[in-house]
């Protein structure tokens, strides 16, 4: 049984597009209503007017001023209700108190979108935010989409629309360019004019009260002209809707940022700019890792970023650089940069040595850096660069040139521009000089090869181009599974019951041991810790362990135990314990007071002579939501501060990025004689970490620290143990549903559910994970060509539906946005999992409508499968928000039409051999229950 959306053979799996009708209508309108037009000189109204008919966008524009007839010849109207057509644009340019009555207006003429280029809201104070939640309010149950408050406006270059005050229009080009800064964004276009610069689309957003990162990256993301996103921003807004935008998008095209507010006190600036406050920087670098998007630091940074991607197609697939120079200096210069930064320098191949001399004087270089010498006219210029170019050890080139008395700048720029016309690799050039080199810049510019003053700035981003697209490429590796689907259950129920009596006796803080308890439920190993309420108890435990061992403070209100001499260590007898138990309790009493002593923990002393002290613990960021952090630990760890930061749920893969982050990560892989440890061993920890904290919103803070970690023995094994552990939880009377949410949407674990077949197996229906991988794979070796066909409407080779990149973007799936359903089998006796099935949802963008897909395996069918999963996509998208699932279906698919008859969907009529199942899932009718 097998279902097709359309005739594209992956559309179900790749992402679903809607025609973005509303954001269209601001960026290619074609009707465009200003109100707030004059003719007053200097005015943003005059300015706006005078760019909409400077550059005709296509359609027709009407100006709005209730005091004039007409405003510089153009017939005027007194409100948009009066305009004669149906309007697409709004652009506001009124006072901004009267804006609130404006939109209301446009939200009764029926217009689809808006750019409120005024100011005067939130960055004011509480005054201009009281305007934004009357404008909020005039959104609510209405499609107008609005740009803005306090902004620039949008240009789009490729249509001639320039609805913005700016004095310069964009050429058009390929980069989509997005700031919430007006003044950055008047320095961007005046840079893209000198350097040759064009822009598929140009917009200036401010305050974001609508319209959010997200929704500019999915349009933008759809937009054929658009090959690259870059973005200025000072606050992220909904983080979700960014995080999960970016994901999708930075698959197939970079999105760069530079964000504002490093610093405290850059970022209070920027909070009084936008109205917002900024997160924690680091976590924003996590955010940004995680989405696949490359961050650069500085505006110099991002023009050239800007100007690489405008002109290079193809990213270097690897860190290693040929640099081709006619000075040693220049080369010398590159190669530090690049090294400095991570990159390497090309080892040039046997053969392209070999080339390159027979074809360079005697004295060349004779290596990388390939220096041929000051002398090197245009032909040597372009027989060197041919050579390297062939290099396959060569993941790109910097042609650098100073001007000598030989040299011919603008020659050489024509024959490096002939010989990279085709390459399948990244070109950099650096023309150093002045005057001289100008027309040979050009001619680079021109054919789309960026060019530096200095060749260490083209190096440098050499390295952000390749780190991009190594990290990228990183996320998407396949992780492997870190915990059954018995042992999530378990832990997670066993937890809850904890959590739940904490909750019940008014406590925010666990004790030593119920923290171990919960770390050891989700399989982090714990050192053994015995509790002990007198000190004759606290020695028969430490007789039973064995000597040395460790005493603590048990206590239910404190969590820093060493700030009251809660500790003692190396104890080696019944007496130290005694007296380690009474000196605890009498120091406890004297600085807190003696109802936060609760007893004592005893656990064995274990050696830390060839260990490794890690620490990892969780805190609640308020922008992002849950946050883990990894690093290295012991009582130093603030002075240290080696340390990075990563968002839950991980994976095994992102596990080992975030490892990557950190210096003692070198350490852990074998230093100076010690063995490696069982680094994936860790990468699993991290996994069931990420899972802890996700699926317990409870939990306000965790320290694991120290997290002790030994290199492995001889057979492989290497200890690795909790010590010591601090959760903290919110308070009982805070609803976890008021807390900051997750950034990446956790795995939808109430959509697990058990099911079995008419043959009596037992299956497990659960949303898809990236490590289904290869059960995937297997899948489709399984299926038959008929069931290909129907599914896909033509045979797809079998190499094309398991290839890496295909399966990718089926099994990492962003539940916000689509939700694909596996039917699990678990076979007990071989103790393997097969997938017998497969049925996804995607929603499309900026509508609550999705489609849908499904596919049996064929030996699985008939066997209530195919109902069943259905049943369970619907409820699950209903859940979701979803109001209106189709699909398309062959008409002789008969038994895909059956299915959808069962659940519920109304089937149209054939057209050219397709069916179309519709199902509403607002009405009673649609009201699916899943059998029992």
């Amino acid at each position: 049984m097998s279902l097709s959306l359309a005739r594209n053979p992956d559309r179900s799996y790749d992402i679903l597009r809607s025609d973005h009708q509303h954001l269209r209508s601001i960026f290619s309108p074609k009707s465009i209503a200003l109100i707030g037009a004059t003719d007053r000189v200097g005015s943003v109204g005059r300015t706006l007017l005078w760019n909409l008919l400077s550059h005709p966008f296509g359609g027709t524009l009407y100006p709005v001023n209730g005091q004039r007839q007409s405003v510089l010849g153009v017939r005027a109207y007194a409100s948009v209700a009066d305009v004669p057509e149906a309007v697409d644009l709004a652009i506001i340019a009124t006072p901004a108190p009267t804006v609130p009555a404006v939109i209301r207006e446009c939200v009764e003429a029926g217009v689809r979108g808006a750019i409120v280029i005024s100011a005067g809201f939130r960055e004011i104070g509480a005054d201009g935010a009281a305007l934004e939640v009357e404008i909020q309010e005039a959104l609510q149950h209405s499609a107008l989409r609005i740009i803005g408050p306090n902004c620039l406006g949008v240009m789009s270059p490729r249509t001639g629309l320039n609805a913005t005050f700016a004095g310069v229009m964009a050429q058009p080009g390929h980069v989509a360019f997005i700031s919430q800064s007006g003044a950055v964004g008047t320095a961007v276009l005046d840079w893209s004019r000198q350097h040759n610069v064009g822009f598929s689309t140009f917009a200036s957003i401010g305050s974001m009260l609508d319209v959010d990162w997200g929704d500019l990256i999915h349009y933008l993301g759809d937009d054929p002209h658009t090959r690259s996103i870059v973005i200025y921003m000072e606050s992220i807004g909904d983080a979700r809707s960014f995080l999960s935008a970016a994901r999708e998008v930075a698959l197939t095209k970079p999105i760069i940022v530079i964000k504002a507010g490093r610093t405290e006190a850059a970022a209070k600036a920027a909070a009084s700019h936008t109205g917002s406050l900024a997160g924690s920087d680091a976590v924003l670098d996590a955010a940004f890792r995680r989405a696949g998007v490359l961050r650069v630091d500085s505006l110099d940074e991002m023009f050239n970023v800007a100007q690489v991607l405008a002109k290079q197609i193809h990213l270097p697939q690897g860190r290693r650089l040929t640099i081709l120079t006619n000075a040693g200096g220049p080369g010398v210069l590159s190669t530090d940069t690049l090294i400095t930064g991570g990159g390497e320098l090309t080892q040039l191949h046997e053969d392209n040595l070999a080339e390159l001399n027979a074809v360079l004087p005697r004295h060349w270089s004779h290596g990388n850096p390939v220096d041929i010498l000051g002398d090197a006219d245009p032909e040597r210029y372009a027989q060197a660069f041919e050579i390297a170019a062939r290099d396959p050890n060569a993941d790109g080139i910097l042609v650098v040139l100073t001007p000598q008395a030989m040299t011919d700048p603008t020659r050489t720029a024509e024959r490096i521009k002939e010989c990279a016309k085709d390459l399948k690799k990244p070109v950099l050039a650096s023309w150093m000089g002045g005057t001289e080199v100008v027309a040979g810049q050009a001619i680079l510019n021109q054919a789309n090869i960026p060019t530096y003053s200095h060749p260490d700035a083209a190096a440098h981003l050499f390295n952000l181009m390749w780190r991009y697209h190594c990290s990228l490429k990183a996320l998407y590796e396949t992780p492997a599974p870190a915990m059954t689907w018995d042992e999530s259950g378990l832990a997670l129920t066993q937890v809850k019951r904890l959590l739940k009596q904490a909750a019940r006796d008014q406590r925010t803080v666990l004790t030593e041991l119920e923290s171990k308890t919960l770390l050891s439920a989700y399989g982090i190993p714990v050192v053994a810790t015995h509790k002990a309420h007198t000190a004759a108890e606290a020695v028969i435990q430490a007789q039973a362990i064995g000597y040395p061992v460790v005493v603590k403070l048990d206590s239910k209100t404190l969590t820093h135990k060493s700030d009251v001499g809660g500790v003692r260590l190396h104890l080696t007898d019944d007496a130290a314990v005694t007296a380690a138990f009474e000196g605890i309790r009498d120091t406890v009493a004297a600085k807190a007071g003696a109802e936060h002593f609760d007893g004592v923990t005893v656990q064995p002393m274990i050696s830390r002579d060839d260990s490794y002290e890690l620490i990892l613990g969780s805190s609640v960021d308020a922008q992002f939501g849950p946050v883990l952090l990894f690093g290295a630990g012991g009582q130093m760890v603030e002075v240290m501060r080696d340390s990075a930061v990563a968002l839950p749920p991980l994976t095994t893969t992102l596990a080992r990025i975030l490892m990557e982050q950190t210096r003692i990560y070198a350490a852990l892989q074998g230093v100076r004689g010690r063995e490696a440890v069982d680094l994936p061993q860790i990468e699993k920890l991290l996994v069931r970490f990420s899972q802890l904290i996700i699926e317990h919103p409870e939990i306000k803070e965790i320290d694991i620290n120290p997290l002790l970690v030994s290199p492995m023995d001889a057979s492989g094994h290497g200890a690795l143990r909790a010590l010591d552990a601090r959760v903290l939880l919110h308070a009982p009377d805070v609803d976890v549903r008021t807390l900051p949410r997750p950034a990446i949407r956790p795995y939808p674990i109430q959509y697990v559910s058990d099911w079995v077949l008419k043959d009596e197996r037992a299956v497990t229906i659960r949303p898809i994970r990236p490590e289904d991988e290869p059960l995937m794979a297997q899948f489709h070796q399984n299926l038959s060509e008929g069931s290909v066909y129907l599914r896909y409407f033509h045979i797809m080779q079998l190499t094309q539906r398991v290839a890496h990149e295909r399966l990718t973007r089926i099994c990492f799936t962003d539940y916000d946005r689509e939700m694909a359903l596996v039917v699990d089998y678990h076979d007990r006796e071989r103790d393997e999992h097969r997938i017998l099935g497969v049925g996804r949802w995607s929603r499309l963008h900026d509508s609550r409508h999705a489609e849908f897909s499904m596919l049996i395996n064929d030996a699985d069918q008939r066997l209530g499968m195919g109902t069943q999963l259905l049943r369970l996509l619907v409820n699950s998208a209903r859940e979701e928000g979803v109001t209106r699932i189709t699909a398309d279906i062959l008409s002789e698919n008969q038994g895909m039409q059956r299915v959808c008859r069962k659940v519920g969907f109304h089937l149209g009529l054939p057209q050219d051999g397709v069916v179309e199942a519709k199902i509403e899932l607002d009405c009673e009718t649609a009201r699916v229950r899943a059998c029992a």
